[in-house]
């Protein structure tokens, strides 16, 4: 049998669970996962090798409108999801209605198969489930639905075999012992900024952003320099906390998680920094790694 391979692109609104779905199906947490919406801000490759096929799922931002130019930024890696998909997985909520109004015409356009997966139907009654199905069969008729758990992997090995079905016959695209395109590094910071998101209130998580300054190897341990950056001063008080408590807990967190990831002790050293208004500055987004 020929070997497939393709590129499975995770698509939809913010805190839809498009991040816990990927991080399910691969196996480990490579992108920041929480209640909140918009955590999510890079695109991010997730891959499941097998000596038969290799599924390249793709993490993208929850679609919205841009407020400031990283919106912008996270809204050109949806659009970049559309132009390399073999499948699209579009992920809405339990209750969720309307698709964004162009989005329909644009499956249309790209005539690519299109699953559909209802998330979070452990929050609702089993006898609702099918009123959903129906809902977006009738909105969506070009699409496959499927109800799903994303957290508790609920019908996610249905959805699976779907997509082995429906891979092109390719060559591997990456490494079989690779799981993500993104480095150590990256993955780092992104458990750190989860936790952020996980510990602050308000708008305070959506104002930083974080940088491994340095990710030094050693035998038995990993130690660990990141800097958080937030847009005021103000806001770099509240992410340090009274007596330094607030940023020590974040990197507990954090810490437990990295171990976890990188199967080593871990040494983390937290600062905070200001980058004003570092959302609608082209300069520092650039830095930070962005695309603009």
């Amino acid at each position: 049998m020929a070997h497939k391979a393709g590129f499975v692109n995770i698509v939809g609104r913010p805190n839809v669970g498009k991040s816990t779905l990927l991080n399910y199906m691969v196996g480990e947490k490579i992108s920041a996962v929480t209640y909140k919406a918009q955590t999510t801000r890079h695109r991010i490759l997730g891959i499941i090798s097998t000596p038969e096929y290799q599924i390249v799922l793709s993490d993208t931002p929850g679609i919205l409108d841009p407020a400031y130019k990283l919106h912008e930024s996270m809204m050109k890696y949806v659009e970049g999801s559309f132009e390399d998909a073999d499948i699209f997985l579009y992920m809405v909520e339990a209750g969720e209605r309307n698709p964004p109004d162009w989005l329909p015409a644009r499956f249309r356009e790209m005539n690519k198969p299109v699953l559909l997966l209802i998330n979070k139907i452990d929050q609702i009654q089993p006898q609702e489930v099918e009123s959903e199905i129906s809902y977006w069969q009738e909105h969506l008729p070009e699409a496959e639905v499927f109800a799903v758990s994303a957290l508790h992997g609920a019908n996610l090995d249905q959805v699976k075999q779907r997509i082995i079905d429906l891979l092109p016959e390719n060559p591997p695209y990456f490494p079989e012992d690779e799981i993500s395109d993104k480095t150590e590094r990256f993955i780092v910071s992104e458990i750190i900024r989860e936790k952020i998101f996980l510990n602050y209130r308000k708008e305070v998580p959506y104002h930083t952003e974080v940088v491994v300054e340095s990710f030094k190897e050693e035998e038995n341990l990993v130690r660990i320099s990141a800097i958080i950056y937030v847009a005021r001063e103000s806001q770099k008080i509240i992410i340090i906390g009274k007596g330094g408590e607030a940023i020590k807990k974040v990197g507990i967190e954090a810490r437990k998680d990295i171990e976890a990831f990188v199967g080593k002790k871990v040494f983390l050293e937290l600062s905070v920094k200001v980058a004003d208004n570092w959302r609608d500055d082209p300069k520092i987004l650039r830095r930070f790694g962005y695309e603009l």
